[in-house]
């Protein structure tokens, strides 16, 4: 049953993510023949949150609100990820969850799940800028990085800002069926639904880590993604044998020759999709994969789409002439 919605603020909510979950259910579309929800916005510390855009945001609503909820939302918030919750609230999230409830995250809301315990031995998703922290804190849960949302039902956890409206718009689908969804979805002018995952959002495939003695190596790799290489070659050029390069290589980047080569072929064929009209053949010649059915299988493993599929979400648009 998806009818009575709370969302609970912690101080420093994020305006955003907080009107994602207001716009899904706090608003009333019964005149379009839409389900109305019993909708209200509960906090955790006061009646007077505070924003980081510089406003304040008041409820007369606190904890007590949450005991009657078939849903509760937990948006992002500035310093969720390094704060400590109040214990009220994480009791209020298991005794919710133990009656039957729903609890929903978006972004670093997911930390307060965590902290609950609601997400021990479950897969969840986060903004990809924390998923290793999260990892770190909290080795119990089990952190997809590359998606937009999981459903682990009764938890459910979004990625990063308007992976909100993908998570809220899905479990409409799944309570109240596709044409609900669709609707509200129309109403947003959004998508009711996106291809691929938040991986494509990623600023690097792989992060940049301090290299002692493979940096050398790296910088030359970088400057010839279209050559095919071998690890003795790259052993060579580090004057090491190619056992102790792939150990030290391992140790440094935290990956193989092999896996990190991909990674950086990957970042150059979306940075010529986002910023150059070049076909995909040309794109892959140019990134090193040889052929673009190489570049379609590479891309959408690490990137989660097509190429094609990428470059119409992100090409850069023509500046617009002047007479």
């Amino acid at each position: 049953m998806l009818q009575n919605v709370a969302v609970v603020l912690l101080d420093g909510v994020h305006p955003f993510e907080l009107g994602v979950v207001c716009e899904v259910f706090g608003i009333d579309r019964s005149d379009d023949g839409l389900p109305a929800y019993d909708f209200a916005v509960a906090s955790a510390e006061g009646p007077t949150l505070t924003s980081p855009a510089g406003f304040t945001i008041g409820t007369r609503y606190g904890l007590e609100r949450l005991e009657e909820a078939d849903l509760i939302a937990v948006p992002a918030g500035d310093s969720y990820v390094h704060r400590e919750y109040p214990a009220e609230l994480l009791e209020a999230l298991n005794r919710a969850v133990g009656r039957g409830a729903r609890v929903l995250s978006v972004c670093s809301g997911v930390f307060v799940l965590a902290a609950a315990g609601l997400l021990d031995g479950r897969r969840c998703a986060v903004h990809w800028r924390h998923a290793e922290e999260l990892a770190r804190r909290h080795p119990r849960v089990r952190v997809e990085p590359d998606v937009l949302y999981v459903d682990e039902d009764p938890v459910i956890t979004s990625a990063g800002t308007a992976a909100g409206i993908d998570a809220c718009l899905h479990l409409v689908r799944k309570e109240q069926g596709s044409e609900v969804a669709n609707a509200i979805a129309r109403r947003m002018v959004v998508p009711p639904h996106r291809e691929g995952g938040q991986t494509q959002y990623v600023d690097r495939p792989l992060p940049r880590t301090r290299c002692d003695t493979v940096g050398e190596v790296l910088a030359w790799m970088e400057r010839h993604l279209d050559r095919e290489v071998t690890v003795d070659e790259l052993a060579a050029r580090a004057h090491m044998s190619p056992r102790t390069f792939a150990r030290r290589f391992q140790q440094e980047t935290g990956t193989t020759p092999y896996r990190w080569l991909l990674g950086q072929r990957v970042l150059l064929a979306r940075e010529l999709l986002e910023g150059t009209d070049e076909t995909v053949d040309a794109v892959a010649a140019r990134a090193g994969f040889g052929n673009a059915a190489t570049l379609r299988h590479h891309f959408a493993r690490w990137v989660g789409t097509t190429p094609q599929a990428y470059r119409r979400t992100f090409r850069c648009p023509e500046p617009a002439r002047t007479a």
